[in-house]
């Protein structure tokens, strides 16, 4: 779904708002604290009914209010559509698609798929391997839903061998008892690494070609990087069997697909470690870009490419070089305190909203 539309009410700094987006590019310009990243913020949650920014849904409901509500209206192939969400703290989030009840958002059929870019979305380059292992996981789920269920069954796996790990270390348990669930995670185990190694193969090349783009030096390369070498479920059970001291002395399974990680180097350096941060915020672009990509050419949609900050601490080349990529295809909003930040931002096709502070020049609506 192309969005269209987006209003809200009680959401962070907007008391009642209404915002309309182009079919490229969109450009949310204005003064720090006049709300950008605010509006963005809504636009994602209006997607995903999460935000990007926080896990405290308290914190999306403007001061001194109850209830904080969102609505998205755009069209795909089959017409006009129109999402909702409420959120009232302390009770669960109440969703609309086309004006009916639905129990998840990440289902419903005509969703946009939505990609972030911003300044703390960074540690998903230079942070944990679990943010790096989240974030395969939702692109596998955005390219092949149907796969789904195997990152979710191997979750339940993984936390019903360590509850028994912890009877056995009480104790109350036999480590034998263990061995059906070493065969089930492993089971599970050897298909959520296949998926995870298919995902990374789609995007690598498209990766790098657009780290070239994007002014990285070097030859730039992404790859999957499991802990385990095993190629069946027996292998890979005999292995997971292996560990059992270790995972008795410490407490959990230490092997298995959620060891792995997702590596980025270059010229053989891994960035994570010795990465510039401009350099690493060049690859997280290219990364986006490159799923962007993918998601075209694999299930015929362009996701909603939502970029913060983006263009603060980039040269005038690289601005460029960005711009183009963006303006090229798909839909993307982006904020920037300057429009003169943007290359092109004066184009035909560009959308402008200036947001003053408090959202003035936001065009104000009746409430959604």
């Amino acid at each position: 779904m192309q969005v269209e539309r987006l209003r809200v009410r009680d959401f962070r700094s907007y008391e009642v708002a209404e915002a309309r987006f182009g079919e490229g590019l969109t450009i949310v310009h204005g003064a720090n604290g006049a709300g950008k990243t605010n509006l963005l913020e809504a636009l994602y949650f209006g997607c995903t009914a999460r935000s990007f920014r926080t896990a405290n849904d308290r914190e999306l409901v403007r001061f001194g209010a109850g209830t904080t509500r969102v609505v998205l209206n755009g069209s795909d192939i089959d017409g006009p559509h129109e999402l909702a969400v409420a959120l009232s703290p302390g009770e669960a989030k109440r969703l609309w698609l086309d004006g009916a009840r639905i129990e998840r958002l990440l289902d419903a059929p005509h969703r946009p798929l939505v990609s972030v870019f911003s300044p703390d979305r960074l540690e998903l380059i230079k942070g944990s391997p679990q943010l790096r292992r989240a974030h395969i996981d939702q692109l596998i789920a955005a390219l092949w839903p149907a796969r789904v269920a195997t990152r979710r069954s191997y979750g339940e796996a993984l936390a019903q061998r360590n509850a028994l790990l912890t009877r056995v270390r009480g104790g109350r348990a036999g480590s034998d008892a263990l061995r059906p669930w070493d065969l089930e995670l492993a089971r599970i185990g050897i298909d959520l690494a296949a998926n995870r190694a298919s995902a990374t193969q789609l995007i690598a090349e498209r990766f790098g070609d657009h780290a070239a783009t994007l002014g990285l030096d070097g030859a730039v390369r992404l790859s999957y990087r499991p802990r385990s070498r095993a190629t069946t479920a027996e292998e890979l059970a005999q292995e997971i069997a292996g560990a059992l001291d270790n995972d008795l002395a410490r407490g959990y399974s230490t092997h298995g697909p959620h060891r792995d990680d997702l590596i980025i180097r270059r010229d053989g350096r891994d960035l994570r470690t010795y990465g510039s941060q401009g350099e690493q915020r060049l690859v997280l672009l290219a990364l986006l870009i490159a799923e962007r990509d993918a998601l075209a050419a694999e299930r015929a949609r362009m996701p909603l490419m939502l970029l913060d900050d983006v263009m603060s601490e980039l040269d005038g080349e690289r601005r460029s070089r960005l711009a183009a990529l963006l303006t090229s295809h798909g839909q993307s909003v982006l904020s920037a305190t300057e429009l003169e930040h943007v290359p092109g931002f004066d184009s035909a096709g560009v959308t402008r909203i200036a947001v003053e502070t408090l959202g003035a020049s936001v065009s104000k609506a009746a409430a959604p």
